[in-house]
């Protein structure tokens, strides 16, 4: 098992729709936001463990939201969990998460913040749903959301949840 200082699991980052930062800049956020989530929320995971995200379009997203959750729309973002929530430890397959780029940016953009932290914060977001988050209740929501804001916080990232986007 990992202890929180260490994240040593393999990030799989495709890009499929144009406009996203380089996969590098990906790659980098996407690592830096696992690092945070699992320090500051003692997230625990098999080591060698996979997380693969998919940046693409709302097109996909939609598609995927329909057949996945019966919504026929898009949405931010998707998390598809790996592994059995039930154990003690996730892994190997962490799972998988899809963004939809032009959601992303209409949210950011809504909600007068900068773009990189929205995507920030919807990469925290869905890493958590991997690990057995959830916020359809409001009781889970609250614990969800007050986890999120302690790991944006370790990125130096402005609350999500205050101003006009809340």
């Amino acid at each position: 098992m990992n202890d929180a200082a260490t994240c040593d699991v393999i990030i799989d980052v495709a890009v499929e729709a144009s406009g996203w930062p380089g996969a590098d800049a990906l790659n980098a956020r996407v690592a830096q936001a696992f690092a945070a989530a699992v320090s500051v929320g003692s997230l625990r995971y098999l080591p060698g463990s996979e997380l693969s995200l998919l940046f693409s379009d709302d097109a996909t997203v939609h598609d995927l939201n329909k057949k996945w959750r019966d919504q026929d729309k898009p949405t931010n973002v998707l998390s598809f969990p790996g592994g059995d929530e039930s154990g003690p430890v996730y892994g190997p397959l962490l799972g998988d998460i899809v963004f939809a780029l032009e959601t992303v940016e209409r949210e950011a953009k809504e909600g007068d913040k900068p773009f990189e932290n929205h995507l920030s914060h919807l990469i925290v977001h869905g890493i958590l749903h991997l690990f057995g988050y959830d916020h359809q209740i409001e009781e889970d929501a609250e614990r969800m959301e007050s986890l999120e804001r302690r790991i944006l916080a370790r990125l130096q990232i402005p609350d999500p949840y205050e101003g006009p986007f809340d």
